[in-house]
């Protein structure tokens, strides 16, 4: 890896002029009680990740991390999940050294005409997971008013309302009753399979767009997707979240492996519905966020650290390029549902330190960071994508800063990116903010009843592959 191998007297420099410890073969040193000794470590954790990208280079392509394979490690969507990470570590820490190339990209990805991040480039590996990702980090850009694109750019809350909009004209009944495929292009392998993540990226933008611009028809989707999603036997009454199953067997083949990045973008869709919501409704996201939190944090933090249960065993691990960045995700979503759902945030805050302080053991001084961080020590874990381990030791030093964060803005408490609630209509003919009606209701009842018929025998099944979320 000739980037990390630049230059070991300015990773010593860097160390020594943020604060964070430079000894040879040492640990990144952190004090977990103040929050300029965090940011310190951030800082150069951060500066450890942006070596693994090169779209800033010339004659290399703006947005992306080396790839996708086989000319690189990464698939697309990391690198929308990279900005994400490097936002939400500028609105933690107020350090902007990555906001321009961080403006430029998404700008770059979102891809002419649609600017719905469907980019021509990426068609062979376009799941609406992989573009719901783009779409979430540009609707963080809009929450936290991070700076504006030029006027003539496409703007952050108009891309997620354009991929809301693409996603929803996606959406169809004839297989298992709703939900949006995996796989975008029907030649695309997946397109058979429903799977979880699509669906509750596409619940999360939903519910961030309803309370950012007051909209009810996008909360109506928002509850919409949960209905179908908990219906269809993916989400189980111990708030297990299942991963999905595929539409030839009408969705009763239920996958039951569970990924953290299902849970994590599922608990910030509810946790954003109950901000949302009144009333009933608000007792009922109530109920939902507090069981999803409760089961993810036994499930995916056994002793308080995090464990991507999967394919992270105890005597090895199994966990490829994508999956090495999945504990950065449940990090900020942990972060977001502690700021939005105030009745989470000692438990929520409890975790996310006793994690973060396995990840830091994972660290070494110049900021290299493992994927395992129940061993409190780096554990070399260099051969799946280190970006990923990078992105998630970020992540989880940022969110500690959550005091710093004045919540998620809307269009009525200061939030200034300007929105299309037409963004995308160039890519489909449908009406993309149609109403739920009876009838979508009453496929979600019919589809609960054939996944009940079936769920004892199908929680025996298991594919033989792990499943990507790309």
């Amino acid at each position: 890896m000739r980037w990390k191998n630049a230059s070991a007297a300015a990773a010593l420099l860097l160390c020594a002029v943020t604060g964070a410890s430079a000894q040879a073969g040492g640990k990144l040193q952190v004090n977990l009680d103040s929050q300029d000794s965090i940011k310190r470590a951030a800082k150069v954790v951060a500066a450890n990740l942006w070596e693994y990208y090169r779209g800033d280079q010339p004659g290399q392509t703006p947005g992306i991390l080396p790839g996708p394979p086989p000319a690189g490690d990464y698939y697309w969507w990391q690198a929308g999940a990279m900005f994400g990470t490097l936002i939400d570590y500028w609105h933690y820490t107020g350090d902007s050294t990555y906001n321009n190339e961080t403006i430029r990209s998404i700008v770059h990805q979102a891809g002419a005409p649609t600017f719905a991040f469907m980019h021509p480039n990426w068609t062979a590996s376009l799941g609406n997971d992989d573009q719901g990702f783009w779409g979430m980090t540009a609707m963080l850009a809009a929450e936290v008013n991070f700076p504006n694109p030029a006027p003539t750019d496409p703007q952050y809350l108009a891309l997620a309302q354009a991929t809301f909009n693409t996603q929803a004209a996606r959406w169809e009944t004839r297989d298992c009753a709703g939900g949006l495929r995996w796989q975008v292009p029907h030649t695309n392998n997946g397109y058979d399979y429903k799977n979880t993540i699509a669906n509750v990226v596409f619940l999360n933008i939903a519910a961030r767009l309803a309370r950012y611009t007051n909209n009810d028809t996008y909360a109506e989707w928002a509850e919409r997707t949960y209905d179908w999603t908990e219906g269809v036997g993916y989400i189980t009454e111990n708030f297990d979240v299942y991963d999905g199953a595929n539409t030839p067997q009408n969705c009763t083949n239920l996958n039951p492996v569970q990924w953290s990045p299902n849970a994590a973008v599922l608990l910030h869709g509810a946790a954003i519905m109950y901000n949302y919501t009144t009333g009933n409704r608000q007792a009922v996201w109530k109920t939902r966020v507090a069981g999803l939190l409760n089961r993810t944090v036994e499930h995916f933090f056994p002793d308080g650290i995090m464990v991507e249960r999967p394919c992270e065993l105890k005597d090895r691990v199994q966990c490829n390029v994508d999956q090495h960045s999945f504990k950065g995700y449940m990090h900020r979503a942990l972060a977001a549902t502690a700021i939005v759902a105030p009745f989470t945030r000692n438990a929520i805050l409890e975790v996310l330190r006793s994690s973060t302080k396995g990840a830091v053991e994972s660290c070494l001084a110049d900021g290299t960071c493992g994927f395992r961080w129940n061993r409190g020590e780096y554990d070399g874990d260099v051969a799946n994508g280190p970006a990923g381990q990078q992105m998630s030791a970020l992540a989880a030093l940022s969110t500690l800063l959550l005091d710093n964060s004045d919540g998620p803005l809307t269009n009525s408490t200061g939030g200034t990116s300007v929105g299309d609630p037409n963004a995308g209509s160039s890519a489909f003919e449908l009406d993309p903010m149609r109403h739920i009606t009876a009838g979508d209701k009453a496929g979600a009842a019919i589809v609960t009843i054939v996944v009940v018929g079936s769920f004892v025998g199908s929680l025996l099944w298991m594919s033989g592959g792990l499943l990507e979320v790309s």
